[in-house]
């Protein structure tokens, strides 16, 4: 959910409309509320703003390096447009850019440079226009991609050079094996072995709740997920216990440990089964689209046979952990809040998938496997198709 401050911002803002001087509107924003500023850039610990002027709407102007945008990607970044007749607010994190204009010749993953112009930033992503109306949704989305998660992609659209990748070749009697995987999944989640899943993992939980119940309040998501992630799901018993106690002491830094950038969490073979489970955490009082997968990973995973693809979902609020629910990917309704973020990946990939955040709360509170074949089957053949 917005942030009252930035709220604020906004409504204040918008009634500036026609004010048409850039010096003018940032005086009687610093006025009202003292942001700090860093060259360009005004913040506050829960967003930043660039003002910028065009006599017209047409936005051409550069706006922020890329190196300097990735001090705040981790909150909003809005840019503000002062033009004689109106503000207009668009959010410029890096999830919203189609490319780099600005000196990036030499842009690649290891070397952050060049600069985005107004004309960069994406005023619609999907179905959403890139107005404050849709700023929570529009945020949500990004929180999870993040700027590492666009790094790969702005490189590509910037420089033209595809990064290492590909869509996985769906073959004739792979995309069968695909095909049958719901069924797969309704005979899973109804069988002893999906019972044994479930316990496993509902014991890593309650071993870990209290440093669960710590970390499910890191305000910077990435991190909060992964580190849950880790203490449910990771194989290196000494980093897990590093995490652990650096939990239990504000004094000790969290160490610094990446996560392997794979389908899911946790794998686990049974005779009839081979599973891949994806750990995620809801924190209930807060608005997310948690990430869901990778589709080519998805699609090879789901060709292989006995493959079975769930996602663990733990549901947090504060001082308690309200449940832990362990369902397929093609519950109805988890199927349903699928959204498919192909306009946001490179030609290489068919894209990465969010689910709408208020449906995985739902399914926390009142859990169930339902699974419609149909809609399954040709939510897969969307997929493919991609």
């Amino acid at each position: 959910m917005m942030h009252k401050d930035m709220s604020e911002f906004i409504d204040f803002v918008t009634s500036k409309d026609g004010i048409g001087n850039k010096a003018s509107l940032i005086a009687e924003v610093q006025k009202k509320f003292k942001l700090t500023k860093d060259r360009s850039v005004y913040y506050s610990q829960h967003f930043a703003v660039r003002f910028s002027y065009s006599s017209s709407s047409g936005f051409s102007n550069t706006v922020i390096s890329l190196s300097n945008l990735q001090k705040y990607d981790d909150q909003p970044f809005i840019v503000c447009l002062v033009t004689p007749s109106k503000n207009t607010l668009y959010l410029a994190n890096t999830t919203f850019l189609q490319k780099i204009s600005h000196s990036s010749q030499q842009l690649r993953i290891d070397n952050i440079r060049g600069s985005i112009n107004g004309s960069d930033i994406s005023k619609k992503l999907g179905d959403l226009e890139n107005t404050p109306d849709n700023f929570d949704k529009l945020f949500s989305i990004h929180a999870e991609l993040g700027f590492d998660g666009n790094l790969v992609r702005l490189v590509e659209a910037t420089t033209n050079i595809s990064p290492s990748g590909h869509k996985f070749d769906v073959s004739s009697s792979v995309k069968k094996v695909i095909h049958d995987a719901p069924q797969r999944a309704t005979d899973f989640v109804q069988s002893k072995e999906y019972s044994e899943l479930k316990s496993d993992l509902d014991t890593k939980v309650e071993k870990y709740k209290t440093e669960i119940l710590i970390a499910g309040f890191i305000e910077n998501v990435n991190i909060r997920g992964r580190i849950i992630e880790y203490l449910i799901a990771g194989e290196d018993e000494r980093l897990r216990e590093a995490l652990v106690k650096a939990l239990h002491d504000s004094s000790n830094v969290i160490p610094g440990f990446r996560t392997k950038n794979a389908l899911a969490d946790y794998i686990r073979t049974f005779d009839t089964y081979h599973t891949a489970t994806d750990v995620k955490t809801k924190i209930m009082v807060l608005s997310s689209n948690p990430k869901g997968y990778n589709i080519d990973k998805l699609l090879e995973f789901l060709g292989t046979d006995k493959s079975v693809f769930m996602f663990y979902f733990i549901g947090i609020e504060p001082k308690k952990i309200v449940n832990r629910v362990l369902v397929s990917m093609f519950q109805i309704d988890l199927l349903r809040a699928t959204i498919l973020l192909k306009h946001w990946s490179g030609r290489n990939s068919r894209g990465v998938t969010q689910f709408e955040g208020e449906t995985i709360a739902k399914l926390i509170l009142s859990p169930n496997n339902k699974i419609d074949k149909t809609a399954s089957d040709k939510f897969l053949n969307t997929l493919i198709e991609l």
